[in-house]
């Protein structure tokens, strides 16, 4: 069992099964395009029960499993312990698509966690991790999302403030390019101008930026929504007009987006989610369009405030009046573009 002192809310399965709710649109093809995996003190979540969400009732044909640092590597250079987690979530996948686990090919791509601050020197490290994967290893993911306040915390691991203007960083993002690899970004909004800059830097990577792009609700930024809102939208903006970025909507169970669902008796419905959340969702699909956006769980994170099968409703309702085309793209498409899948066997 790892242990990991990550500042998440407790999944209470109880709690979680006050709120039952038929599944919208089964038939609608959906990549959970952003989860995690792990068996840490504060609770499991590995194949099963990824199992049991995604065969709720909602047409999970695939998911992209990003980093989190789980089964890492106990032994040799420091360098090469994340490899573990990729050949750990090779495994996953492998089980998935031996049909065993259900029609979702979970895990089917992989978004490891090489030090990108090793700058080129990263090379050898991504390598291994294509070997190892099978194939599946579609791009790359670090720590970065940093506050000064101590209030707005999200993260187990803590990065360097100035991480994203290193130049053996930059040098270690540029590298990605050489393997065909992408970059994850979970940043704050207040992080998102430092975010541009990169993403200049390194225009032959594609950048995904997670978690509706951070913007936060806590500490410093309790009653300050409407300054929050500008300057998130004013850094989106500016990351929206280059051509190699990607928006995850979804993220919004994590504590630092102010949302207290958790505090209620009863689990928030498919439409208290729609409704809190459609200003971000309206925003990132206007700026981005929704051939830049996908939708992700990001569980087991987020279920500490929502179930899975609620979740999905409340992403389709948000979508209500995309057209047939931008459904397609936010719940699939876009995702599959992104991570290299093929879903040329799945019809939405």
């Amino acid at each position: 069992m790892q242990i990991v002192h990550a500042p998440h809310l407790p999944i209470r399965e109880n709690w979680l099964a006050r709120r039952r709710e038929e599944v919208l649109q089964p038939e609608l093809a959906i990549v959970d395009a952003h989860h995690h995996l792990w068996d840490r003190q504060t609770g499991r979540y590995l194949a099963d029960e990824l199992r049991q969400d995604t065969g709720g009732g909602h047409r999970i044909v695939s998911t992209v499993y990003v980093q989190c640092r789980s089964m890492m590597r106990s032994h040799g250079p420091d360098a090469m312990k994340p490899v573990g987690e990729v050949e750990f979530a090779n495994g996953v996948a492998a089980m998935f698509a031996s049909g065993a686990y259900g029609a979702s090919r979970c895990c089917e791509a992989i978004v490891g966690g090489a030090d990108l601050a090793l700058g080129h020197a990263v090379a050898p490290v991504l390598e291994k991790m294509l070997d190892v994967s099978d194939g599946r290893l579609r791009g790359i993911r670090n720590p970065l999302a940093w506050h000064d306040s101590e209030a707005v915390r999200s993260s187990p691991v803590v990065p360097p403030p100035d991480l994203m203007q290193r130049r053996s960083f930059i040098d270690g993002v540029q590298t990605l390019a050489t393997y065909g690899l992408s970059l994850d970004a979970w940043v704050y909004h207040t992080q998102l101008d430092a975010l541009y800059d990169l993403a200049v830097q390194a225009p032959n990577v594609t950048i995904v930026i997670d978690h509706f792009g951070g913007p936060l609700g806590i500490g410093p930024y309790i009653g300050e929504q409407a300054e929050v809102r500008r300057a998130w939208t004013a850094a989106l903006r500016r990351l929206a007009h280059l051509p190699n970025t990607r928006m995850k909507l979804g993220g919004a169970g994590l504590t630092v987006f102010g949302f207290d669902f958790a505090a209620a008796e009863l689990p928030p419905s498919s439409t208290d989610l729609a409704a809190a959340w459609a200003p971000m969702f309206e925003t990132c699909v206007e700026l981005f369009g929704a051939q830049r956006c996908m939708f992700e769980s990001n569980f087991p994170v987020d279920k500490g405030m929502f179930g899975y099968t609620v979740l999905w409703n409340a992403f389709k309702r948000l979508a209500g009046s995309a057209s047939p085309d931008e459904r397609a793209a936010l719940f699939s498409g876009t995702a599959a573009s992104t991570y290299g899948l093929d879903l040329s066997g799945d019809k939405t």
